[in-house]
């Protein structure tokens, strides 16, 4: 099940795995099933868009081409990935234009069309509030963008069940690493034992939580949180620096 496989990828931090997963459950899609059933299969298709988020592969998004403009739901998750890069290469009036285009896409998704179990605009409101947070969080407004943040959290934890899960990369991994990065280290420990309680042994949210402790004098908890990390990161084929490439900063 190539759906699976990408999920599962990206939490052993294997990016090559991930995206050629991905390509691949693509192109197991026939135009003519999409055609048919859009409302059930167009979920797949953004799936290459997800990992190249997770991976922060910015100029491969802005590569990526547009949509058929009948792939409605398609359409405002690849405005959404753009905006997200425009973002973090610091291009903040091209994004925030990207997230009004967003807005528009989102709004001709039909009602019925669904990710999983749960409805495609449902989804779609954690991809509004992670480019709004991100978005804000470029601009400088930090409080503004941690609420938008923790809006996205919520949604996804608040999502239906689902396997795999309806939201590709835990938004509390750009709450926890941005968090960080301003020095809020508390808040983000909370954020990343949150996420492992729902995600136990992902190495984003090891990551993040070994960070913090370090910055918190804790160094017995955080060396034993590291060799936990290296054990999930075994394959992984990338370096990291942080739960999420929102963050651009090392430390």
């Amino acid at each position: 099940n190539y759906h699976f496989l990408v999920y599962a990828a990206q939490f052993d931090g294997r990016y090559e795995l991930a995206l050629g997963a991905a390509r691949e459950l693509v192109r197991q899609l026939p135009e003519q099933a999409l055609d048919a059933m859009p409302e059930f299969l167009e979920g797949f298709l953004p799936t290459p868009l997800h990992v190249l988020v997770r991976f922060g592969k910015w100029d491969a998004i802005l590569a990526e081409p547009a949509p058929l403009a009948r792939r409605t739901s398609v359409l405002a998750f690849w405005r959404y990935a753009r905006g997200l890069a425009l973002s973090a290469l610091g291009r903040i009036e091209d994004a925030a234009a990207e997230e009004q285009a967003f807005e528009v896409a989102a709004a001709a998704v039909p009602e019925n069309y669904t990710i999983g179990n749960n409805p495609t605009r449902t989804v779609l409101d954690i991809a509004r509030a992670m480019l709004a947070g991100e978005l804000e969080y470029r601009r400088g407004h930090h409080e503004p963008a941690f609420a938008h943040l923790r809006d996205a959290v919520a949604k996804d934890e608040a999502l239906k069940y689902d396997e795999p899960w309806g939201w590709f990369q835990p938004a509390a991994h750009a709450l926890g690493a941005l968090l960080l990065e301003q020095g809020r280290t508390a808040e983000a420990e909370e954020v990343y034992r949150r996420d492992l309680e729902l995600h136990p042994d992902n190495g984003w949210a090891l990551h993040g939580l070994e960070e913090c402790l370090r910055k918190l004098d804790r160094m017995d908890e955080a060396a034993a949180i590291q060799a936990s990390f290296r054990q999930c990161w075994l394959r992984a084929d990338v370096t990291i620096q942080a739960s999420c490439f929102c963050r651009t900063s090392a430390d």
